[in-house]
C-alpha cells in the first residue's frame, strides 16, 4: 500500500471512530462504576446517589465539596424533590470518588463560546464536551457549577428511586403502579394501603433502576424553591463537623514546613541547629519537587504541630540565589504596559469594523486600569493528612478536586490510583485554592518516611501567604468612541496579564498551549450591544504562580469595564443607568435585573446625606447580577477611606433551588469582593511576597460590613451559578459611587483616597 493511501485510509478509520464515539450518547450517571456508597446496618442503595435505611433515613451522596456555599442542602433537595421524600429524614454524605460524579458542566463552561452564541456548532460542541466530561469523570468543585451540573443527574436519581419504590409497593398492594402515589416518604394506594420508604427499600433495591424516569413538572415542586434550613449548620455550630485540621487517625504525627521565600528557589544546604533535639520531634525531612527535581523545603515531623513549627523555626537554611530574585511589582506592571504597547495580543472578540467605528465617533475617551495579585487567604490553614502503608495510600483533606488528589497521591507514592483512598472533609474556605495539589504532594512525600504512621501537614499562615496560587495582577486599556448624541459607537478593551490556565497546566506537568478564556471572560462576553467591539489579551509570563480565585477573570474584567462605563457616561453627559439601559435593549433578562436593582435601591431618589450611589451589572457563570452600593467617605487613622453602608443586589440565576442560600451567597460575595476592593494586594519585592499575615493582608471587619439586600428575579430557566456571580459587580459599584462623590475616577485597586 502506498504511504498516501495508508495515511488517508488511517485518517478515514480514525474519523469514523471519532464520529461514532461522538454520536453515541454520553454514559448515564446513575450507577457507579467502581465505588459503592457506605451503608449502615440494614441500609440499601437504590442507585449511586441514594440509600435508605429500614427506619426511613434517606442518605444522599453529594459529589461536590461543601465549603460554605450550601450544597449539602441544595443538592439533596434536588434528589429529595423527585424522590418524594420527607425532608426531615434526609441527610447528606460526601460521595466517594467515581466517574458518575464527574463535573460535566465545568468542562462545558470552558468552551470558547459567547453566551449569545446559538446553532449547530454550539450544540455539537456542548454534546462532545458532555461526552468528554462523562468519560473523564473529574470530581471538581468550582465555576459555580454544583447545582448546574447536578440539576439533571440528581433529579433522575431521585425519580428512578421513586419508581423503584412505587413498583415495590404496587407488588405488595397487588395493584398497578399507576394507582399509587408518593407523599413525604410514603407510597399510598386509594384503598387506604400505604407503606413507608423504609419498609419498601429492600424489595425496591432488587429491581433494575430506570435510567430515563419521568421527572416532575416544575409546577408540582414541593421542595425546590423553598428556603429549607441548611443541613451542615448544626454540626458546624456544635463543633461536630470535621474539617481537614480535625482529622485524627490512629498514630497521627504532625508536620510543619519551611519553603523558599523566592519563587522557584530551593535550598542548597541546611543546618539542623538543635531542631532535632526539641521535645516531640521525630524527624527532619527534605521535601523535593518531583517535577523539577528540586529540594523546595524542609519539613519537621513531631508529636504535635506546635512542636514541629517551633523546631522548624530553628533550622538554618541556605537558599540558593535565583533569577527570580529581581522580580518586583513595578517591573511586572511595566511588562504589562510593554506588552500592550507592542500590540501582540490574542483577539477574543471582534465585532464590526473597529477602525470605522472610531471614525464615526465625534470624540473618543480612553483610560487605563490595574489590579494587583490577590491571595485566597482561606480561614482554615492549608493542610493534608496522608498515610502510606502496605502499598496503599489514604489522604484526608479539604479538597475541591478529589479525583486529581487521588491521581497525584498515587503518582507520588508509586501506586495505582485505585490504591488511593480520598477522605474529603468540609472546607474552611476554598475559593479555588483547594483545587490545587501542592499539599497532597508534600504530605505524601513526608508520609513515605514515617514508617506507615499518618502525618498531618499544616502550613503556617506565613507560608500560605508566600506560596499561594494568586489571582492574576492585570492591566487594561479601554477606549470608547462616542457619537454626537452621546451614544457609544466603538468599544475596545486590551488586557495584559498572566494566564491562570497555563500556570495550572504547567503545575500538573503538561505543556500549556493556546489562549486562555479566563483572561478575557467578563470582557469578551458582556451583554452590551456595541456597534463595534473588540477585546484582546496579551499573555505576559513571569514566575508568580497563578490560580483560580473566586470568579476568576470576571473579578478584574468587571471592574475594568463597569468602571469605564461610568466614566464614559460622565463624558457623554448621560446617567450611568440610562446608558446601560440603552445598551441592553436586546437583552431583556439583563435589563430586568438592572432595573430591579435600581428600583429597590431608590436610584431616582436622592441618597442619604454624604453618600452617593454607584451601579454595576455583570453576568458570569450562568447568572446575571446587578448591584447598587451606597458609599460615603470617612476619616480614619490611615486617612480617608470609603465606607460602604448598603448594597442592593438583584440576581437572575434561573430556577432557584433554595432562595435563602442564594441570599447568603450574595452576602458572602459582597464581603469577599469588598475585602479585595478596599484592602487586597499581594506585592512582590526581590522575587518574594511582601505580605506575611492578616495584619498586612487585611480582611473586611464585621463592623464595616454593609447591609446587603438580595432580590431574586423569578425565572423558569435552567439553574445558573450562585457562588461566584455576586463578587464581580461590587468593586465597580463602589468605585462608581466614589466617582460621583469625589469627582475622581477610581482606576486601580485596592481603592486609595489619600
Amino acid at each position: 500500500m502506498k504511504r498516501r493511501t495508508f495515511l488517508l485510509t488511517g485518517a478515514g478509520v480514525a474519523g469514523a471512530l471519532v464520529v461514532g464515539w461522538a454520536v453515541t450518547p454520553p454514559k448515564p450517571r446513575l450507577v457507579p462504576e467502581s465505588a459503592r456508597l457506605p451503608l449502615g446496618r440494614g441500609d440499601v442503595a437504590l442507585n449511586g446517589w441514594v440509600t435508605i435505611s429500614p427506619e426511613g433515613t434517606i442518605t444522599v451522596a453529594v459529589p461536590r465539596a461543601e465549603m460554605g456555599q450550601g450544597i449539602y442542602t441544595a443538592l439533596p433537595m434536588l434528589l429529595a424533590e423527585e424522590l418524594g421524600a420527607d425532608w426531615s429524614q434526609v441527610q447528606a454524605i460526601q460521595a466517594p470518588v467515581d466517574r458518575i460524579y464527574g463535573n460535566v458542566a465545568l468542562l462545558i463552561d470552558g468552551l470558547p463560546l459567547h453566551p449569545d452564541d446559538q446553532g449547530r456548532v454550539v450544540s455539537a460542541s456542548e454534546w462532545i464536551m458532555r461526552k468528554v466530561g462523562r468519560e473523564l469523570g473529574l470530581m471538581v468543585t468550582g465555576g459555580s457549577t454544583s447545582v448546574r451540573d447536578a440539576w439533571q443527574p440528581m433529579r433522575v436519581a431521585g425519580a428512578s428511586a421513586r419508581e423503584m419504590l412505587v413498583a415495590a409497593a404496587a407488588a405488595r398492594f397487588r395493584a398497578p403502579p399507576s394507582e399509587c402515589r408518593v407523599e413525604r416518604g410514603w407510597v399510598h394506594h386509594p384503598s387506604g394501603k400505604k407503606a413507608s420508604f423504609g419498609e419498601l427499600a429492600a424489595a425496591a433495591a432488587k429491581l433494575t433502576p430506570n435510567r430515563v424516569p419521568q421527572l416532575k413538572d416544575p409546577k408540582d415542586f414541593t421542595l425546590i424553591g423553598k428556603s429549607l434550613p441548611r443541613t451542615d449548620v448544626p454540626a458546624k455550630v456544635t463543633g461536630e463537623a470535621d474539617f481537614g485540621t480535625d482529622v485524627r487517625p490512629e498514630g497521627l504525627l504532625y508536620a510543619a514546613i519551611r519553603m523558599a521565600p523566592v519563587f522557584g528557589a530551593h535550598w542548597s544546604k541546611f543546618v539542623v541547629n538543635g531542631a532535632d533535639t526539641q521535645p516531640g520531634v521525630k524527624s527532619i525531612v527534605p521535601v523535593v519537587n518531583q517535577a523539577a527535581g528540586a529540594p523546595v523545603g524542609i519539613a519537621v515531623v513531631a508529636n504535635g504541630w506546635w512542636q514541629a513549627k517551633r523546631a522548624a523555626d530553628l533550622l538554618d537554611i541556605t537558599w540558593e540565589a535565583h533569577r527570580n530574585s529581581s522580580l518586583d511589582s513595578a517591573g511586572i506592571m511595566a511588562s504589562f504596559r510593554a506588552a500592550l504597547d507592542g500590540g501582540k495580543a490574542h483577539t477574543y472578540r471582534s465585532q464590526g469594523g473597529l477602525a470605522a467605528g472610531f471614525d464615526r465617533a465625534a470624540r473618543t475617551f480612553e483610560a487605563e486600569y490595574s489590579v494587583p495579585y490577590l491571595a485566597h487567604a482561606t480561614m482554615e490553614p492549608q493542610n493534608c493528612t496522608a498515610q502510606v502503608r502496605d502499598g496503599k495510600v489514604d489522604i484526608w483533606l479539604p479538597t475541591q478536586a478529589p479525583t486529581l488528589a487521588r491521581w497525584i497521591a498515587g503518582k507520588v507514592a508509586g501506586v495505582a490510583s485505585h490504591d488511593v483512598t480520598v477522605h474529603s472533609t468540609f472546607l474552611g474556605g476554598g475559593f479555588g485554592r483547594r483545587a490545587e495539589l501542592d499539599l497532597v504532594v508534600q504530605a505524601v512525600e513526608i508520609a513515605k518516611t514515617t514508617g506507615g504512621r499518618p502525618v498531618q501537614l499544616m502550613w503556617s499562615r506565613e507560608e500560605d501567604m508566600a506560596h499561594d496560587m494568586y489571582r492574576p495582577a492585570a492591566l487594561a486599556r479601554l477606549k470608547a468612541g462616542i457619537d454626537g448624541a452621546g451614544n457609544i459607537v466603538a468599544w475596545q478593551q486590551s488586557i495584559a496579564s498572566g494566564s491562570v490556565t497555563h500556570s495550572l497546566v504547567g503545575r500538573l506537568g503538561f505543556t500549556p498551549m493556546g489562549p486562555d478564556k479566563t483572561s478575557a471572560e467578563g470582557a469578551a462576553d458582556v451583554p452590551y450591544e456595541f456597534a463595534t467591539h473588540r477585546v484582546e489579551h496579551a499573555l505576559v509570563k513571569n514566575a508568580v504562580p497563578l490560580g483560580f480565585w473566586r470568579s476568576v477573570g470576571h473579578s478584574q474584567n468587571a471592574f475594568f469595564g463597569e468602571t469605564f462605563m461610568d466614566e464614559v457616561a460622565a463624558a457623554a453627559g448621560k446617567d450611568p443607568l440610562a446608558l446601560r439601559r440603552s445598551l441592553l435593549a436586546k437583552h431583556p433578562r439583563q435589563l430586568a435585573v438592572l432595573n430591579l436593582a435600581a428600583e429597590r435601591a431608590g436610584w431616582d431618589k436622592p441618597p442619604p446625606a454624604g453618600m452617593a450611589r454607584g451601579i454595576a451589572l455583570h453576568q458570569s457563570f450562568g447568572a446575571i447580577v446587578a448591584q447598587v452600593a451606597e458609599v460615603s467617605v470617612v476619616k480614619t487613622e490611615r486617612g480617608s477611606m470609603p465606607r460602604v453602608h448598603r448594597v442592593v443586589c438583584a440576581i437572575d440565576c434561573g430556577t432557584v433551588v433554595n432562595p435563602d442560600i442564594v441570599a447568603a451567597q450574595m452576602e458572602s460575595s459582597v464581603v469577599f469582593g469588598l475585602t479585595a476592593a478596599l484592602f487586597g494586594a499581594i506585592t512582590i519585592k526581590g522575587g518574594a511576597v511582601e505580605q506575611k499575615n492578616f495584619p498586612d493582608y487585611e480582611m473586611l471587619r464585621l463592623g464595616a460590613a454593609p447591609v446587603v439586600e438580595t432580590h431574586i428575579v423569578p425565572s423558569a430557566a435552567a439553574p445558573g451559578g450562585v457562588g461566584e456571580p455576586g463578587t464581580p459587580p461590587i468593586a465597580p459599584a463602589v468605585a462608581n459611587a466614589l466617582f460621583k462623590l469625589t469627582g475622581r475616577p477610581v482606576r486601580s485597586l485596592p481603592i486609595k483616597l489619600g
